[in-house]
């Protein structure tokens, strides 16, 4: 089995406004740099062999943080681990886009499905499985996976049979949730707030 440990990125300033991001390339604020580092300080205990991040630039900087800070190499990007796209709903605030859609599980014209989201990071997370099996079989590696709010509790949901995250938990940014994967099997171990 392979340690998987995602990070939620570090705080933007749509994220403070409390903004639907999506696929729009935020960057991070000076607390989201906070957050990146205050990851990597709880990541410091043990050692993680490789580093992904999603494209978006929130997440990509957050992963560079992190693997300048544990002295890994630059963050390999995996497209598939990238926040689920809002469509329409990008943009608004939260309040705004509950109000015209409803709930998190409604699809704007042009949003992914939250079964799209997790069925894509599914996908990634397996790459990722058998690329650090070809690098270091048999022994086990530990990797870190920077992605964001949508996709990590898709996977939450699905690891815990629908039973997390629980209506209104929150996922903080810098927020570390640590599973187990193999070929076809992802398995919560710890969520961790910061």
């Amino acid at each position: 089995m392979t340690l998987i440990t995602l990070v939620r990125h570090g705080q933007t300033d749509w994220n403070l406004a409390r903004r639907i991001q999506g696929s729009t390339d935020i960057p991070l604020n000076e607390t989201g740099r906070a957050d990146a580092l205050a990851a990597a300080e709880l990541l410091s205990g043990t050692s993680h062999h490789a580093i992904y991040a999603s494209p978006l630039v929130r997440a990509h900087e957050t992963a560079r943080i992190i693997a300048e800070r544990l002295g890994m190499v630059a963050p390999a990007t995996t497209h598939d681990m990238r926040e689920r796209e809002f469509g329409e709903g990008e943009g608004l605030l939260v309040a705004e886009y509950l109000e015209r859609f409803r709930d998190w599980h409604s699809a704007p014209s042009g949003a992914e499905s939250l079964d799209t989201v997790r069925d894509r990071a599914l996908g990634a997370l397996d790459v990722i499985v058998r690329e650090s099996r070809r690098r270091s079989a048999p022994v086990a590696e530990s990797v870190i996976v920077v992605t964001h709010g949508g996709v990590i509790r898709s996977l939450l949901h699905h690891a815990s049979s629908g039973s997390l995250p629980r209506e209104g938990d929150v996922l903080r940014n810098g927020s570390l949730h640590r599973f187990e994967a193999g070929p076809g099997i992802l398995r919560l171990l710890e969520p961790i707030a910061i």
